[in-house]
């Protein structure tokens, strides 16, 4: 499977990577961006947060794109991840300025193989397996974070609450901004597919977020 992945595709998905980890790494400092409070943190704790993004992102982003590729590939198509290096830069820059990950590092461009044209089901489908798997990562970074004592664990410093949370929070918002129906993203696709399949989906992801971001997993 892994030879499927080409040395330049390897290649855009390293830089994607390590610009969206570092991205969701000054947002941990500056919470708010540059216009708001920085949180008082330490060079070894700046350097933890840097790699739980790196962790976090790289399961959540890479995977996210795996999943578009190998779908497509099931259904007969080619497909390849090119990174955009425009959209890498807005993505640091409003991660610095604005406190948000604008998550749109690139994009999995699909080929076909014999000059046949994706079908809307084939292409709901294909948007809508990037989103699923973030879904599913919450799933198991949110069990991460509470065998790891939840609430207590996270107070108290535990790297794998600390780790857990990220999962959550990195993964909901990779599935919740994709899934929004403009432009190129992935929710504009699932929609002309299928709309109950779309608002499942969005509301999981939306509702996952709030939960994370906003800490309402502390009142459990």
């Amino acid at each position: 499977m892994l030879e499927r992945i080409s040395r330049r595709e390897e290649a855009d998905l390293f830089i994607a990577w390590i610009a969206i980890a570092v991205s969701f790494t000054i947002i941990n400092i500056t919470p708010y961006g540059l216009m708001g409070s920085f949180n008082a943190i330490s060079p070894i704790m700046a350097l933890i947060y840097f790699g739980i993004s790196l962790l976090t992102v790289g399961i959540g982003f890479i995977f996210h794109e795996m999943a578009h590729k190998f779908v497509a590939i099931r259904f007969g198509y080619w497909a390849e991840f090119v990174k955009d290096n425009t959209m890498l830069l807005v993505a640091v820059i409003m991660a610095a300025l604005a406190g948000f990950v604008f998550a749109a590092p690139g994009a999995t461009v699909i080929y076909s193989r014999d000059g046949r044209p994706l079908t809307k089901r084939e292409d709901g489908i294909i948007s809508a397996a990037g989103p699923v798997v973030n879904l599913i990562l919450c799933v198991l970074f949110a069990a991460l974070f509470f065998l790891a004592g939840g609430k207590s664990g996270l107070v108290a410093g535990n790297l794998l609450a600390m780790l857990g949370i990220a999962g959550v929070q990195i993964n909901a918002m990779i599935a919740a901004f994709n899934l929004l129906p403009i432009s190129i993203l992935d929710g504009r696709k699932v929609f002309a597919w299928n709309i109950p399949v779309f608002f499942v989906l969005i509301i999981a992801a939306f509702g996952t977020l709030v939960a994370a971001y906003y800490h309402l997993w502390m009142l459990i």
